[in-house]
């Protein structure tokens, strides 16, 4: 088998799956669909076969990693195990690259980070890139101590973000369950900072709940001039009262026209159960609308920027303000709560009903998890009830509103 060159390393692309590149005696180099390349030697110790992480390209370089490699050779020959003990100082070094808090993150993040929802990735890598890695990412990951990590975890706190500061807490202990995993570290420091960081405090999302405050809010929604995207958006989210997340990642081949429902797969759900929405006659008439505009998306609600992508997480908030709404007044997430406080106090529908449409985990007497299916007819008949009471509250505004006139 021929060695590997520089150039078809430079060159080698990403593919749908790892790869690896092979060179000679066991090493080779591993590249993932991200792009990522790492260096790695196989090889056989005490009759057990085990892997080497050698750094990572660009900044180990072909030749850098074939000096170590054969460095890593030396010390087998030696009757040692370079995973275990690393003699040779300067291997030490080179190795340490490889083994570096960002180096063992990314290659967490790409192994285990897989079947995550976007906004779950999109939301850890900005923690990670943004409050971790400029801070210890150089550091070896066996080497950072409880008051460093603290150190670090301190500066999030001190700019108000608590909130993040346990986020980056708990990413911190997965990263170092996966590197005592794969034995390039032996203990876990945010173990040992339970209680060190201040409390949580929980965050409702600001909702409007008075019924003639609903009123107005639908008025505002229905006069709203932005984009026929975002109106229809708005429109749904307090129709159908789904996550922010779920309702801008609807797809069309999730609507069920015959049974006039929409059926979100288990993978969309932040409980990963499928769930059903009836449909009433309004949010027809809004997908009916948007299927009239002809785009060529999947999604019901693209994004201005490009077909292939939904609806920016901003779209639906930034709405809101520009309709005076400010975030302490309401929020994209707060038509979910305006909807069960409305379905109990007003049109008094039972609290399971409204917990089986929000998706939540809803335990029967008998420990029984979420059906789907559960109270399906009762649902439809109260997502029906949901859109003409809006419909009603928004013509008695729009009737006061005539009267002042």
């Amino acid at each position: 088998m021929s060695k590997l060159t520089a150039t078809a390393v430079v060159k080698a692309k990403p593919k749908a799956k790892q790869y690896k590149l092979a060179d000679s005696g066991g090493m080779y180099l591993l590249i993932y669909p991200s792009g990522s390349k790492y260096w790695r030697y196989d090889y056989s110790y005490a009759a057990k076969r085990k892997t080497l992480a050698l750094g990572v390209f660009p900044d180990i370089s072909l030749a850098g990693a074939r000096k170590l490699h054969q460095q890593a050779r030396e010390v087998i020959a030696s009757g040692q195990d370079p995973s275990a003990k690393k003699k040779d100082k300067k291997l030490g070094r080179y190795l340490e690259q490889g083994n570096s808090f960002e180096a063992v993150g990314r290659e967490w993040f790409e192994k285990k980070m897989v079947d995550k929802s976007a906004s779950y990735k999109v939301r850890s890598l900005r923690i990670l890139e943004k409050d971790l890695y400029p801070f210890i990412g150089t550091r070896p990951i066996k080497s950072i101590s409880v008051p460093e990590l603290l150190s670090v975890l301190r500066k999030i706190e001190a700019r108000g973000a608590v909130d993040i500061a346990h986020r980056a807490k708990q990413t911190v202990g997965l990263i170092y369950r996966y590197a005592i995993a794969s034995g390039r570290a032996e203990s876990d420091p945010s173990r040992d900072l339970t209680g060190a960081l201040q409390s949580h405090i929980k965050k409702h999302h600001a909702a409007i709940t008075d019924p003639a405050e609903v009123g107005n809010l639908m008025l505002s929604i229905d006069s709203f001039q932005g984009t026929p995207v975002v109106k229809s958006a708005l429109q749904l989210s307090a129709l159908l009262f789904q996550r922010p997340g779920e309702i801008r990642h609807m797809e069309w081949a999730e609507i069920n026209w015959n049974d006039v429902q929409w059926e979100i797969p288990a993978i969309k759900m932040k409980m990963k159960q499928p769930h059903i929405v009836p449909l009433s006659i309004q949010s027809v008439a809004v997908l009916q609308y948007m299927q009239s505009l002809k785009s060529i998306s999947k999604f019901v609600f693209p994004s201005a920027r490009g077909a292939s992508r939904p609806l920016s997480e901003n779209g639906v908030r930034t709405a809101l303000r520009t309709m005076g709404y400010t975030n302490d007044q309401m929020t994209a997430h707060g038509f979910r709560a305006m909807a069960r406080t409305i379905l109990d106090e007003q049109l008094n529908y039972r609290p399971d009903f409204i917990e089986h449409q929000l998706a939540h985990a809803v335990k029967d007497p008998n420990g029984r998890a979420y059906n789907r299916t559960k109270y399906l007819s009762q649902r439809k008949e109260m997502m029906q009830e949901w859109a003409d009471y809006l419909d009603e509250l928004k013509g008695i505004i729009h009737l006061k509103h005539k009267v002042i006139k």
